[in-house]
């Protein structure tokens, strides 16, 4: 039990009602009772000793990435850390190392194709490869660390270019994450660290920038199976670029970047024949320029864009995009990519939300309303966290989904504080508000944290009829499972579990179909 968990622990023990004198005696008396034997202390220093190291190692293995990912790319190349491990220890360690790498390898099956180590995957490389050496793992570590940050120099300037690049891609991540669904925050956090990066670290480049979703293509199929269309871009290229739609048959070179899954870099466009120009007013004299194509890969290396770049408006001689840039661009297709795949997660997560009350609100009429927040990071160091509100539904059938941001936060709900005391300790509140009796159930992330909350107010009522509180026991075990599985699928770069036909459509309807999937799989265990 961490802290909250064991405040609410004891308040739900001693009730609503008890007596200030009644709970300072329970207090005494668990301080006098409670032992712990020498075994039991030693286990929990063990276990807290071995939980900070934990913490440590994963700290000082992101900030040898980061050291090593100057251009905070989000990856880094496989064969040239192996290159750098094959000289540990003067090459005596070999062996070990290959068979790290094969291990590696079966872990992350794309690696193989890609060749690409993320954080997360070259953390586990560097624990494979020490668990090969004989004595302690976390020795072995340390030297693996110290081996690899003495083995990169950075200057000053490359460091300060580094951290303000990570603060710009970290904007993205913020926008995503206090966003709700919209996108549109999250696109102009993109647009904004492209042209900050130009102007500061790109010579002042004047650069249009663009992204572009692969859809299935519906439309004409002839043109082939799929298509790009374009869904946001720097303001001043809208009118010639937002809601066009690229196809497979059309001149340019960004299905070559799809296919192949690489950036397609383009030094002058007026040289190579196969661009496609949107802005049909520019001079044919006029378009030259670099254009730079990235694709945008989802969790499982699979691409699902791309992001465009090109210096068309800067009338300069050289505007050719450098090494440097490329790969801070790569981090920004990144970053767009993780914040894209957060905003998809809640957007079914908030589906799944939908389905299940539309399931529950006819059979629990004894429910007055069921209001669902979304736990989102606070904007300021003066508040931890903020709920906001998604859907409210009645026992009339009626619901609204909240498109327009409905924030609360701590400091200024003291009549709703059971939802923060719920979402601090992830656990279920029930209290009386006004004379209304209400129930907060936390639905949890894989860590178990919360991640929203259902508000559940029975009116006047003091409990709910025995089949309407089977009924909501069921609907919030199903919401739950379905909110994992989600999350097991975005997060955990798992690929999703098909069990109906329905199932294999768009994502958006497999959120709100996986719900009674889930219902009919509980019913057929039953069975």
């Amino acid at each position: 039990l961490n802290l909250p968990q064991f405040v609410q622990l004891l308040e739900t023990f001693v009730g609503e009602d008890t007596s200030l004198p009644t709970v300072k005696r329970l207090i005494a008396f668990i301080k006098e009772e409670y032992k712990q034997t020498e075994e039991e202390k030693m286990e929990q220093l063990d276990k807290v000793h071995h939980i900070s190291h934990l913490a440590q190692r994963k700290l000082l293995l992101e900030a040898l990435f980061k050291k090593w990912d100057n251009n905070a790319s989000g990856f880094l190349d496989l064969e040239e850390v192996d290159a750098v491990l094959r000289t540990f220890k003067e090459g005596m360690e070999k062996e070990a190392l290959r068979r790290a790498k094969k291990h590696l390898c079966s872990c992350y099956p794309q690696l193989g194709r890609v060749g690409k180590l993320s954080p997360k995957a070259f953390q586990t490389f560097l624990e494979l490869f020490a668990s090969e050496f004989a004595g302690d793992e976390h020795e072995a570590i340390d030297n693996l660390v110290e081996f690899l940050t003495g083995s990169v120099e950075r200057s000053r300037v490359e460091c300060l270019q580094s951290l303000t690049r990570r603060k710009w891609l970290h904007n993205i991540q913020q926008a995503a994450e206090t966003s709700g669904t919209s996108m549109e925050l999250v696109y102009k956090a993109v647009f904004k660290a492209l042209s900050q990066d130009a102007e500061a670290h790109g010579d002042n480049k004047k650069i249009s920038a663009y992204i572009a979703l692969l859809e299935e293509n519906q439309l004409s199929p002839e043109q082939g199976h799929i298509l790009l269309r374009y869904v946001a871009c720097t303001t001043d290229d809208a009118p010639y670029v937002l809601n066009q739609i690229l196809y497979r048959d059309m001149k340019g070179v960004s299905f070559t970047a799809v296919e192949e899954g690489k950036p397609i870099h383009v030094p002058r466009v007026q040289l190579h024949g196969n661009i496609h120009f949107w802005n049909y007013d520019r001079p044919v004299e006029e378009r030259k320029g670099s254009l730079l194509v990235l694709p945008l890969h989802d969790a499982r290396w699979r691409v699902f864009g791309i992001l465009g770049l090109d210096t068309l408006r800067d009338q300069c001689e050289n505007t050719i995009f450098l090494t440097h840039e490329i790969r801070f661009y790569q981090g920004v297709s990144h970053a767009f990519s993780k914040a894209y795949h957060h905003i998809c997660t809640l957007e079914n997560v908030l589906q799944v939300t939908v389905t299940a009350l539309e399931w529950l609100c006819p059979r629990a009429p004894s429910i007055h309303t069921v209001t669902a927040y979304l736990v989102q990071p606070g904007k300021d160091k003066t508040c931890d966290y903020a709920l906001r509100k998604v859907i409210t539904a009645d026992n009339t059938g009626q619901k609204e989904i909240h498109s327009s941001p409905v924030l609360l936060l701590r400091k200024e709900n003291l009549l709703r504080y059971y939802l923060f005391k719920c979402a601090d300790s992830s656990e279920v509140i029930r209290t009386s508000v006004c004379g209304e009796h209400h129930t907060a159930v936390p639905l949890r992330d894989l860590a178990g944290k919360a991640l929203g909350i259902f508000d559940i107010s029975i009116g006047h009522h003091q409990k709910l009829p025995p089949h309407e509180h089977k009924d909501l026991q069921k609907m919030l075990k199903l919401a739950q499972a379905a909110c994992h599985e989600i999350l097991k699928m975005y997060l955990e770069e798992r690929e999703p579990t098909y069990v109906l036909e329905a199932e294999h459509v768009a994502n958006l309807r497999h959120a709100g179909i996986l719900f009674y999937r889930l219902m009919l799989q509980d019913l057929r265990q039953c069975v």
